[in-house]
Order: structure tokens, then C-alpha cells, then sequence
């Protein structure tokens, strides 16, 4: 049983992960390469999302495999054979719950490691790219706003780097606003920065103060565009980047570095041990709403139906709780509540399977409508 739960957990961990993934990829796509940025980049960009997106897929992924073998085992009678040779249901649910735990390994390695280290690490680069001056002015027919006071205009892009038809206004002095144009330039990399070269164009400076229009022709000009990114520190205090032994050792010094509250540093490192044993419960209540009934022809879906709602409602619970959390500092063994009600509605379920008597004294309706169809 645990091998088939790992090879169906691979399969729709695959599934969904592709499906999510490519969602995001697809919005991610279009905003960076209509940036001008290399297909590299987006490559990039996508892997540092991936372990977040793995994180949202695995109880999805473990609630659908364990749900997929055990509705297989029923309709195979496999279960009935089990149970008939006197396994009971707390002996049955046992690799099961190995399955979950395996789960929950792999989703504590995504919170508590990989998680943080791929925002932080998409955080540099995101500021990287935005720092990219070259990559936000290559853009044709678009008029652009790389700084406050600079509009940049490029009519077309040859395969050979030339730019063509370039217009470039400087109002940043609104003394003396300037526009240059040139019908062609080209951007070339020059001690650690970047300047415009303009070739065969026209500088026009308007004075203000005497309504006075200067022109100047000019065969090439230099224009340093480096100054009109802004080149601030990356910040990488942020509680969704912090290491959980800090948040667990000393939550008010994260607090105070993150610019959060302490209730929400809980929030956080809380919500990474939870998020793993959800995994479990997934698991759990997949197999346990399944084993309880009897046998029907037309399969065990109403079981799944149930499982599925147990899901929702322990995923409303969560999320109600969540806002008491983030209000109150000493609230965060709410967080656990949710997995808690899950584990005991796994022993309920459990305990009706392992005495059927007593699910047939709760449906006494069934009985009689069996016995009147006789």
C-alpha cells in the first residue's frame, strides 16, 4: 500500500504542479519579456517560484493519491480480504500514516528551507532587474517612464543593436527642460554604467524664465542614463525570509527587524509547522471517510464527496483562526486547532469502521428500507 500511495502521490504532485506552475509562468512571462528581458530570466524567475508552488500542491497531491488506492483497493475487494483476515481498521491505517509523515518530511523542507531561501533569493533578483536600465528602455513604439521627469521613446530596434529614431526629454530641471532626438543611438556599457550614444540628432533647451528655445545639431552626444535608476539597498528583512530557529528563539527581535508584529512572526513560523501536518491529516481522512460503509456497486464516491467536505470545513476553521492569530501574540496554539479536529475526526471515523454495529444502530433508516425492499 505505501509503495502504490508514492507512486500515485508522484504522479499527481506531477499533475498539479505542471498545471499551477505554468499559470504562473504564463503572467510571469508576458510582464518580463515585454520588459526586454531575456529568456533566461524568465527561466530564472520560474524556478525561484517552483518550491513555493510544490508547497501548495502536496496536500492536494496526498489527499488525491490516498483517496485514488484506497477507492482501487475497495473496488477490488482488496479491503474486504484484508479485513477479512482479520486486519483491523488501526492496523490498515498504519502505512498510511508512514505515507503522511513522509509527506510531511518533504513539506517541512520546503517551509522551513527552501521556501525562504527561494523569495529571498527571487527578492535580489527582482531588484536586479528592475536596477537593469538597459533591459527597461529597449522596448519599441512605446513611450517610456524609466525615472520621475524622463520620458524615452524608441521608434525600432534593428537585429544589430541600433536604435532608431530615438526621443529622450529630461524635464527633472523645470528651468530648463531638454528633448533630445537622433535618428539613430545606441546604448554602450562604459565604466560600470551606461550611456545613450546619439548619432546625428538635435538638442533642444527651453528656457523658462525668458520663453527662449535653444537648438543645438549635433553629429554624436553622449547621455549618461545610469543616474535615472535608482540603485537602493535590498531589503531582505522580511518575517516571510526569516529562519524559523529565529522566530522560535527570539520572536521580538525578528519583530523589531521585519517591521512586524510579534503576532505575526508567530503567524508565520506556526504556520510552517502546521502546513506539514496537514499533510498528514489529508492523508488520514482520504483513508479513514473511505473505510467507513459498506459495499455498493456504484463505488465509494459518496465517501469521497465526505472526505473532500471534512477538507473544506477543517480549511474554514484555519482560516477563521487566522485572523484571532495575527490579533493576539499568545494565540498561536490556535493554529494547531485545525489538525487537531482532523486527527480526531480520523479516530472517530476509525472507531465506526472497527464497529460497524454501531454504524448501523446511527442509521437505523437504512435497515428498514433494506428490510422492506425484501
Amino acid at each position: 500500500m505505501l509503495s502504490q500511495f508514492m507512486v500515485l502521490f508522484g504522479f499527481f504532485a506531477l499533475v498539479l504542479v505542471s498545471i499551477f506552475w505554468i499559470n504562473k509562468a504564463v503572467r510571469m512571462f508576458d510582464r518580463l519579456i515585454g520588459d526586454g528581458q531575456p529568456a533566461w530570466v524568465f527561466l530564472e524567475f520560474t524556478a525561484l517560484t517552483l518550491p513555493g508552488v510544490i508547497g501548495v500542491v502536496l496536500p492536494i497531491a496526498a489527499f488525491a493519491a490516498t483517496v485514488y488506492v484506497t477507492n482501487r483497493l475497495s473496488t477490488e475487494s482488496e479491503l474486504t480480504v484484508m479485513q477479512a483476515t482479520g486486519y483491523s481498521p488501526y492496523r490498515l491505517i498504519r502505512p498510511v500514516l508512514i505515507f503522511g509523515i513522509l509527506i510531511a518530511v518533504m513539506m517541512s523542507l520546503l517551509t522551513h528551507l527552501l521556501i525562504p531561501s527561494s523569495l529571498s533569493q527571487l527578492r535580489i533578483r527582482q531588484a536586479e532587474v528592475s536596477q537593469n536600465i538597459t533591459a527597461k528602455l529597449l522596448s519599441e513604439g512605446e513611450f517610456l517612464h524609466p525615472a520621475p521627469g524622463i520620458t524615452f521613446y524608441i521608434r525600432d530596434i534593428s537585429p544589430e543593436g541600433e536604435l532608431r529614431d530615438v526621443f529622450l526629454s529630461d524635464r527633472r530641471n523645470q528651468d530648463r527642460p531638454v528633448t533630445y532626438t537622433s535618428s539613430q543611438a545606441y546604448l554602450v556599457q562604459q565604466g560600470g554604467g551606461t550611456k545613450l550614444v546619439m548619432i546625428e540628432g538635435l538638442a533642444q533647451v527651453l528656457r523658462t524664465d525668458g520663453k527662449r528655445l535653444f537648438t543645438t545639431h549635433f553629429d554624436d552626444f553622449s547621455y549618461d542614463i545610469s543616474s535615472l535608476v535608482s540603485r537602493d539597498q535590498i531589503n531582505l528583512d522580511k518575517v516571510g525570509f526569516a529562519a524559523t530557529p529565529d522566530m522560535l528563539l527570539d520572536p521580538q527581535a525578528v519583530a523589531e527587524r521585519t517591521g512586524v508584529s510579534v503576532a505575526q512572526v508567530n503567524y508565520e513560523v506556526h504556520n510552517r509547522f502546521t502546513q506539514a501536518i496537514m499533510c498528514i491529516v489529508a492523508a488520514l481522512i482520504g483513508f479513514a471517510t473511505l473505510l467507513v460503509g459498506t459495499y455498493s456497486r456504484f463505488g465509494v464516491w459518496s465517501q469521497i464527496v465526505g472526505a473532500f467536505i471534512i477538507l473544506v470545513l477543517i480549511k474554514m476553521v484555519e482560516g477563521g483562526l487566522s485572523g484571532t492569530v495575527l490579533g493576539s501574540a499568545s494565540a498561536w496554539p490556535l493554529l494547531y486547532l485545525p489538525a487537531a479536529l482532523g486527527i480526531a475526526i480520523t479516530g472517530g471515523l476509525l472507531y465506526l469502521a472497527a464497529n460497524p454495529g454501531l454504524g448501523r444502530k446511527l442509521t437505523p433508516w437504512k435497515r428498514h428500507r433494506i428490510e422492506g425492499a425484501t
